[in-house]
């Protein structure tokens, strides 16, 4: 009975020592299992150009093939002396991130800071994520240099440009953000007193007062001045400013302004009405006025009267008209031979190439005197041929 008691229980340590073997062997088997998996840090762009001053920021991706998710601690392995680095989350400062099985991509921004005193050159900086058994390991290559990244600035390609008083100035102006951030600038000029300044973004039509650029970006501006039309002949400069929250960019525009066209047609006494008779001529004084500030050259008179009526000038060309001068020309006013009394409307003309002006007259066409009198007589010598004709044969 012992004995085979003995027996059984020899077989059942046999039994339970397999099956803690094969329970360890299970586990041994599931750790290796959860080690195979892995844990990589990596960015989308790890080696980038820059300078000396910049604050730099990379999106760190995290991709966990461990199986189950893990808590990461992130650290700086190695940084060059005098350079800051750190990671953050959702604004903050941390040490660690939960990384979920499968890619995780954006799970923490490495922020880096760089000297202003930094020699130009190739740099290592080294990170390392590690959890859960994983670890991975992430070197950003840096170059600093200073003239191939170069500043931001505003810069005109045509940053002078001439024209009379009436002419839209068009300044084609490029605004280039060399800073590893996107930037805000807001727009500003500082013209002369009448003058207008506004800002386009290149291929829009709506003015803006501020543009936002990419890091490392450009954005192209037309700047349209208008000038006073009073202004006079002369050179004026156009202060130009993109100001973002860590930078101030300059630039200077010129307008030359050639002088002040402009032409005034009226009449000495500024009345712009006269009579006149059928088929006849009638003289009206015309004052022309080189109201601008250069003198005018070849200016022509013309007209454009109602059907019929002919227009004569005693000076139909103005070879010159000197700035502020006056010159009095007389317009020949002839209307239809068969113009019925009433008002008419007459438009005399002065241009040249550069200016044009014109004025509406009011003409009031008149029959003649003699002829309401001869017509007043046969109505009454009718009348009276009527009364004779009545009192001859009105009783019989």
């Amino acid at each position: 009975m012992n004995r085979t008691l003995g027996t059984r229980l020899r077989g059942w340590g046999r039994r339970f020592a397999a099956g803690m073997l094969a329970a360890m062997l299970a586990c041994t088997l599931a750790v290796g299992a959860f080690a195979a998996g892995g844990l990589e840090l990596s960015t989308d762009y790890p080696g980038i150009t820059a300078k000396a001053g910049d604050s730099l920021t990379f999106d760190l991706d995290l991709e966990n093939t461990s199986g189950a998710g893990l808590s990461a601690a992130l650290s700086v392995v190695s940084l060059p002396e005098g350079w800051t680095g750190y990671f953050t989350g959702d604004g903050n400062r941390i040490s660690r991130v939960y990384v979920k099985n499968g890619t995780n991509d954006g799970a923490a921004v490495f922020n880096l800071e760089i000297p202003a005193d930094a020699q130009n050159g190739s740099y290592t900086v080294a990170l390392n994520a590690a959890g859960g058994g994983a670890s991975s390991t992430l070197e950003l290559e840096l170059l600093l240099d200073e003239e191939q990244v170069g500043g931001s600035e505003l810069a005109t390609e045509y940053a002078q440009q001439e024209g009379d008083s009436e002419t839209t100035f068009t300044f084609s102006t490029t605004l280039t953000n060399n800073t590893p951030h996107e930037q805000s600038y807001s727009l500003s000029a500082n013209p002369p007193e009448g003058w207008t300044v506004g800002f386009q973004p290149s291929g829009e039509s709506t003015q803006v007062a501020a543009v936002t650029v990419d890091a490392r970006g450009s954005q192209g501006l037309s700047i349209k001045v208008n000038p006073p039309a009073s202004v006079e002949a002369g050179e004026y400069q156009i202060p130009v400013s993109a100001v973002s929250s860590s930078e101030t960019l300059q630039t200077e525009l010129t307008v030359v302004i050639t002088g002040t066209h402009s032409v005034e047609l009226s009449t000495p006494s500024g009345r712009l009405s006269f009579d006149a008779k059928a088929n006849q001529e009638s003289a009206v004084t015309l004052s022309i006025t080189n109201t601008g500030n250069v003198d005018l050259q070849n200016l022509n008179l013309t007209s454009t009267p109602p059907s019929e009526w002919s227009v004569t000038f005693s000076e139909s060309t103005i070879d010159l008209l000197e700035a502020g001068a006056t010159k009095e020309v007389t317009a020949y006013v002839k209307p239809a031979e068969d113009a019925l009394s009433g008002d008419y409307v007459t438009v005399l003309s002065i241009s040249n190439s550069d200016v044009n002006d014109q004025a509406e007259f009011r003409v009031t066409v008149k029959t003649e005197t003699l002829w309401g009198v001869v017509g007043v007589l046969i109505i009454l010598v009718a009348l009276a041929g009527l009364a004779y004709v009545f009192r001859k044969y009105g009783r019989r």
